[in-house]
């Protein structure tokens, strides 16, 4: 018996949550270290990742007829390049102070194992809206987990938030440091694991 094929909002639920990017399939890890000290920086990387994703999942599905199997992978490196340098000269452009500090990790989304993998399992094989959706999903999940861990980890760390004073007194220094990164996405992967695993009837991150 064959599966129910699912849903546009399925399909963009599933990315968020079901499968999100950090928190569920635990990859592309390194920007939830490097860059969720501030809000503002996990926002523009999240948003990024979510304007590449969406547009190299429509892409690849338009392509999916013409692209040679035995090139495909090359093929899909190159659009992802292609767009990742798109975001990579807008934000240059028009967003100058926040590119200032993350514009190496905009430049490496090239590398990130998720977008080529969306590409790989489900553009390659599916029709453009579905794909688009796929992507926005995805894409909107890795943008929650930024925010999520950098929530926490500028709350904590220097009290504040998009740069405004929350707290005042001594924040947790640790928390702005690779160390707290590391401490902050293990906590939150855990909690949202138990939460799913405990409510929803999920198993975990190991079941996915």
């Amino acid at each position: 018996m064959s599966l129910k094929p699912k849903t546009n909002w399925e399909l963009i639920k599933n990315g968020m949550f079901g499968e999100n990017t950090i928190f569920r399939m635990a990859i592309s890890l390194c920007p939830s270290i490097a860059v969720t000290n501030g809000m503002k920086n996990g926002m523009a990387l999240g948003i990024a990742v979510v304007f590449v994703q969406t547009m190299v999942n429509a892409t690849v599905s338009l392509m999916r007829n013409f692209i040679h199997p035995k090139i495909r992978i090359p093929i899909f490196m190159l659009i992802i390049a292609g767009y990742v340098t798109i975001i990579d000269l807008l934000m240059a452009t028009y967003a100058r102070p926040i590119y200032k500090e993350i514009g190496l990790y905009i430049q490496i989304i090239v590398a990130f194992a998720s977008i080529f993998a969306r590409a790989e399992v489900f553009a390659n094989k599916n029709k453009v809206v579905s794909s688009v959706c796929d992507g926005l999903g995805m894409g909107i999940g890795f943008l929650l987990a930024m925010l999520v861990i950098s929530f926490f980890r500028e709350l904590l760390g220097k009290g504040e938030l998009f740069g405004y004073s929350i707290i005042s007194g001594n924040p947790l220094l640790i928390m702005i440091l690779p160390t707290g990164g590391f401490l902050a996405v293990g906590l939150l992967m855990g909690f949202f694991n138990w939460i799913d695993m405990r409510f929803f009837g999920g198993k975990g991150a190991s079941g996915v």
